[in-house]
């Protein structure tokens, strides 16, 4: 690059060590401009702190310092930001990145001032013979000039926007919160959250759900490493930076298997505006990957109103609250959770995600209610009613007429249609697929499941439907890896003691037991139960289990009929099992937490009293055949 090149609308003469634009050139100091070279020599990708020093003091020890002097000069000389940048991007704990155009200025090769003249040919078929040629080289002499300009985007379209790489499937890293204040965490991720679910309209892409991609919060892995464990070829990365009530959102496309910059740009506007900017950058990503942002069978997606706000704040706080709790933060921040929605819904009426959030606060209850179903149930059919295009609201309604309605074909046909809406809702899938194995139809559950941990991959989406289709071993070799991802989850030791009790593995199986009423706040009851293992083994221990499981329900802690009628199955005392069975059966708008009778017909644990005329008859009033 020594013969020149661009930097945006800046030309940069290495021989000279200068910068110029509108008729001012600026000289810098020769290490500051190697610094410029060597990044412009990788333009779009990410350079090492390491590999700079190397390229740029060979054979001598300098500081970080040093090359962080010159890229403040030269984000003086361009003025550049740091926080919004258009020259050159700061890879937090890794090193920088070129994100402007970059062009050599001998990369358009010389064009002659004049055509020749057809006049003075002696034949006719010479004449023919040079104007086929002419033309032809006229020809491609206007390509190369129309190309190297990108006169109307021609270069995209013949060369195929080869210099963009292709990009099939996508993961939002949660956006870095630049404001002051930590408590505003919060916002970052609501529109992190909101990013997400947008890019999901997008039906040829697939996009990753928040539940794995919130793991890369503040991580310093490498992007190829990051893209390579979500199995996805673009990642997006950004900031959001509140101030009062203006907001301003930075966001950056990159090919991650090879860190390479797609592109880069920021948004600023009023926080009533706040979706309304989320779209644009999901639009304009869109464009980016040549796609089209569109809702099934709806076209175009209208644009997002104003909201005022008091009703994002309060429905933002409600969304943190709710994921605490699915963090294992305990049931108080699902209460939290729900006053915040119940705020943003008396504020404003009209906003379908609020009720959605109150729908989903007042389910997975330790100990419901009859009135949180009914609240559910409200919310629900109220979010639907104000948006009909709601996938997540859809999904939410047709949970509720699974649990605790027992309307399978109204929960199938509300589940296809937030798939329908959006075919990257993995939560939609997971469940779907649990309800098409509990119905019987265990292949297309098992392929629902499938597609659920491949939008998650670092959750668990598949070792419940494989435990329910009796694929014990598939089940068990998943659940290791999970917990090491989530250590703290209750709900995956579960199910390991119930992968290993089929299995006869009653010593892993009591410990993972212990393990899960550790984790759900009853470190004493864990105790008790390995006692009772190394006194009067498996079975001693799964006695156990039902007088702590009844304890919390005399003490009303909670609701587990469906915990107690397994427990008694195992040890074989069918009528309890069967009066537990039908208090789950006749309370079910109780059930949140537990399995209930919403599982009867694939639970492993209850074949050894299928053939009990009791157990066909319930089955048969839950509205599934034999």
């Amino acid at each position: 690059m020594d013969g020149g090149f661009h930097v945006g609308s800046w030309l940069v003469e290495p021989s000279l060590n200068t910068i110029s634009r509108n008729g001012t050139t600026i000289r810098i100091e020769p290490k500051v401009m190697e610094v410029l070279v060597c990044l412009a020599q990788h333009a779009g990708e990410s350079l090492a702190k390491e590999k700079l020093l190397q390229e740029v003091w060979p054979g001598t020890f300098v500081t970080d310092d040093a090359l962080k002097r010159c890229i403040l000069e030269l984000r003086r000389v361009f003025q550049d930001d740091a926080q919004e940048p258009r020259v050159i991007q700061t890879i937090p704990k890794r090193g920088y990145r070129l994100v402007a155009p970059v062009e050599l200025i001998d990369a358009i090769e010389h064009v002659p001032a004049q055509l020749p003249s057809t006049r003075g040919d002696r034949a006719a078929g010479v004449g023919a013979k040079w104007w086929v040629g002419t033309l032809t080289s006229g020809l491609a002499l206007l390509l190369i000039l129309l190309t190297v300009l990108n006169v109307g985007g021609i270069r995209q379209r013949l060369l195929g926007r080869s210099g963009v790489p292709t990009i099939h499937s996508l993961a939002v890293l949660p956006l870095q919160n630049l404001s002051n204040d930590p408590a505003q965490e919060y916002f970052s991720d609501g529109m992190t959250d909101a990013l997400i679910t947008d890019l999901a309209q997008i039906g040829s892409l697939k996009v990753i759900s928040r539940t794995s991609t919130m793991n890369y919060k503040k991580t310093s892995k490498p992007l190829p490493e990051i893209a390579r464990e979500l199995n996805v070829d673009g990642i997006v990365e950004g900031t959001v930076q509140r101030s009062g009530d203006r907001v301003r959102i930075t966001a950056q496309l990159i090919y991650g298997p090879s860190d390479k910059h797609v592109w880069a740009d920021s948004y600023e506007g009023d926080i009533r505006d706040m979706f309304a900017l989320e779209r644009d950058v999901t639009q304009d990503i869109a464009n980016q990957i040549q796609a089209r942002l569109t809702t099934p069978k709806q076209g175009s997606p209208a644009q997002p109103r104003p909201v005022d706000p008091k009703v994002l704040e309060a429905y933002l706080q409600g969304h943190y609250h709710l994921r605490r709790y699915g963090e294992g933060s305990g049931q108080e921040e699902q209460k939290k959770a729900a006053q915040c929605f119940q705020q943003a819904i008396d504020a404003d009426p009209n906003f379908a995600p609020a009720y959605n959030g109150l729908s989903l606060a007042h389910q997975q209850l330790l100990r419901g209610s009859s009135e949180d179903a009914a609240i559910a149930r409200r919310a629900a059919e109220r979010a639907v009613e104000l948006d009909p295009n709601y996938s997540e609201a859809r999904a939410t309604l047709a949970f509720i007429k699974w649990q605790p309605d027992l309307d399978w074909q109204g929960a199938e046909k509300e589940f296809k249609r937030a798939i329908a809406l959006n075919s990257n809702n993995a939560g939609a899938h997971y469940v779907f697929g649990l309800l098409l194995i509990v119905m019987g139809r265990g292949e297309e559950g098992l392929r629902e499941c499938k597609i659920a941990q491949q939008l998650d991959p670092n959750s668990d989406n598949s070792s419940l439907a494989l435990y329910q289709a009796r694929d014990y071993d598939g089940s068990i070799a998943i659940l290791p890896m999970m917990l090491q991802k989530d250590p703290n989850n209750g709900f995956l030791h579960c199910f390991l003691f119930s992968d290993y009790s089929k299995k006869g593995m009653y010593k892993e199986a009591i410990e993972e037991l212990a393990q899960c009423f550790s984790l759900f706040g009853s470190p004493k009851g864990a105790a008790n139960m390995r006692h009772a293992f190394s006194v009067s083994g498996y079975r001693g221990a799964i006695r156990q289990w039902a007088t702590e499981v009844e304890h919390l329900q005399a003490t009303k802690q909670g609701f587990f009929p469906g915990n107690l009628a397994r427990a008694y199955t195992i040890l074989g005392d069918k009528d309890r099992a069967f009066y537990w069975l039908e208090q789950a059966y006749e309370h079910r708008e109780m059930v949140s937490a537990d399995d209930g009778v919403f599982f009867l017909k694939s639970e492993p644990v209850y074949d050894p009293i299928r053939s009990d005329p009791r157990f066909k008859d319930l089955l048969r009033r839950v509205g599934l055949p034999q």
